[in-house]
């Protein structure tokens, strides 16, 4: 059996996550629930990054000891994904146990490889990247990515990653696989950035200014920096599951503010510690509200739970999927949401299922649209649609939904011209089982993006005699 390791970016537990950190968990739960059903053995890793001085500040704020603040925003942000029925098999926190031998020991064998060192560091600090800055990287004088933030000025004794050492096998890696980064145009960027140089990374703080953290193993006064530990946190599932051999497929999923560190840094850390590295990396664009990118800084953020409360969560899942920042960023609202559901949801798929459903039953039920119907027993009978399959294996997951999406108005046209409300005997028969074998494979190839609704469909339409149920996407006013 093929087997095949999904992970994410791991969120800050600064604050609870919002509809552009559960973007990317969407994504990934996608690609799993399709990896599933296609007969492959899937991990999906997901989960929180608690240490490090963003979340230390935030539960200072708060009035909260560290680890008591992280438990209650870390369970907060798993409510936010089972909202939306990310079925993780993992969600993995940064302070659990095992993860902090995982990076003792990796930290040990990046040492014991010669590639750390302790040394000086002057320069410029972003809290809210965790990321050690240049002035190239900023705009008037602010963090691009944390324009609300104050630029930290910071000189410290800190151990130090050899990242300068491994340039040229990055810069090989990326030429010599165009694959491992989608889309294209962000693995060239990170070959422009690496041509520019590469200088070596601090990979600890002092704990007098960081106590958040994990003890360096041979120096107590510093704690590793919250990406040398972060990053880990792959390793830590994998490891321990039997999917970071080389039989396994491993994925990274993220948005591109952590690509520099996912393509780049964890390579190179791999390389050090002499083990396999992840074979592709999908870094996404950003999702803007009213033209500004939605940030947990600015304050303008939509919860998942927000949007499902008048959605649901399946129709929530099938607007980012098809118009959610796969390669650029977008801008979204409400009222475009709204649109879509009513559309594409409530005018198209809903009521295709529902007319069909409704011929079926006033029609006599030995009908060839029953008697060759596939009980759910049987899900050996259903396989993916070659175009869906496809992209999917691409992450072009809106082209999978765009040809599911035309395959259900083709139907929809089908039953216009043929207008079986007007037909009789055989040639009812003939056009209903069309229609209930196209709704069903149009079910099944949607089940990653839409689980429920698409699950129900697929067993009403399976069932010995199909019956007309209850709307599953009623229109929004």
């Amino acid at each position: 059996m093929k087997k095949i390791l999904i992970t994410t970016a791991i969120d800050y537990t600064n604050d609870i996550i919002h509809i552009g950190h559960a973007y990317q968990k969407i994504v990934a739960d996608c690609l799993a629930r399709f990896y599933r059903l296609s007969g492959w053995k899937v991990f999906f890793l997901t989960g929180t990054d608690e240490y490090g001085t963003t979340n230390e500040s935030a539960a200072k704020k708060a009035g909260k000891a560290p680890q008591k603040y992280v438990d209650e925003i870390s369970k907060k942000d798993k409510e936010q994904l089972l909202s939306l029925n990310i079925s993780f098999d993992r969600f993995i926190r940064t302070t659990d146990k095992d993860h902090a031998q995982t990076v003792n020991d990796f930290y040990l064998k990046v040492f014991q490889a010669g590639d750390i060192y302790q040394g000086e560091y002057e320069g410029l600090y972003c809290e809210g990247c965790e990321a050690y800055k240049t002035l190239t990287e900023l705009t008037d004088g602010c963090c691009s990515l944390h324009l609300t933030r104050q630029i930290k000025k910071v000189n410290e004794m800190n151990y130090f990653f050899r990242w300068s050492k491994y340039r040229k096998f990055l810069i090989d890696r990326l030429k010599n696989q165009p694959t491992f980064i989608f889309p294209k145009s962000k693995g060239k960027e990170m070959l422009a950035f690496l041509k520019q140089g590469l200088d070596d990374i601090p990979i600890s703080r002092p704990k007098f200014k960081v106590s958040w953290g994990i003890p360096v193993p041979n120096d107590a006064s510093q704690n590793i920096y919250v990406w040398f530990d972060a990053l880990i946190n792959y390793y830590t599932a994998g490891s321990q599951t039997g999917f970071w051999d080389n039989k396994t497929k491993i994925i990274h999923i993220l948005g591109k503010d952590n690509l520099r560190w996912h393509a780049l840094l964890w390579p190179a850390m791999l390389r050090s510690a002499d083990l396999r590295l992840p074979d592709e990396i999908f870094a996404h664009g950003f999702i803007n509200l009213e033209g500004k990118k939605i940030s947990k800084s600015l304050g303008n953020v939509i919860r998942p739970t927000e949007l499902i409360s008048q959605f649901g969560s399946d129709a929530v899942r099938y607007f980012f999927l098809k118009y959610g920042p796969a390669v650029e960023d977008v801008d979204i609202s409400v009222e475009k949401i709204k649109k879509v559901y009513n559309s594409e949801l409530a005018n198209d798929w809903g009521n295709l299922a529902q007319r069909v459903a409704r011929l079926c039953e006033k029609t006599v039920s030995k009908t060839d649209a029953v008697k060759d119907s596939v009980t759910t027993k049987k899900p050996c009978r259903f396989k993916f649609s070659e175009n869906v399959a496809s992209h999917l294996q691409y992450f072009q997951i809106p082209l999978a939904l765009d040809n599911i999406c035309r395959r259900i108005t083709k139907t929809n046209q089908f039953i216009n011209k043929k207008e079986p409300w007007k037909k009789k005997g055989k040639e009812l028969e003939k056009i209903l089982s069309c229609a209930v074998q196209e709704i069903r494979q149009i079910a099944y190839d949607l089940q990653p993006f839409m689980p429920e609704s698409s699950t129900k469909i697929l067993k009403q339409f399976s069932a010995k005699q199909i019956r007309l149920e209850k709307p599953y996407f009623l229109r929004k006013k």
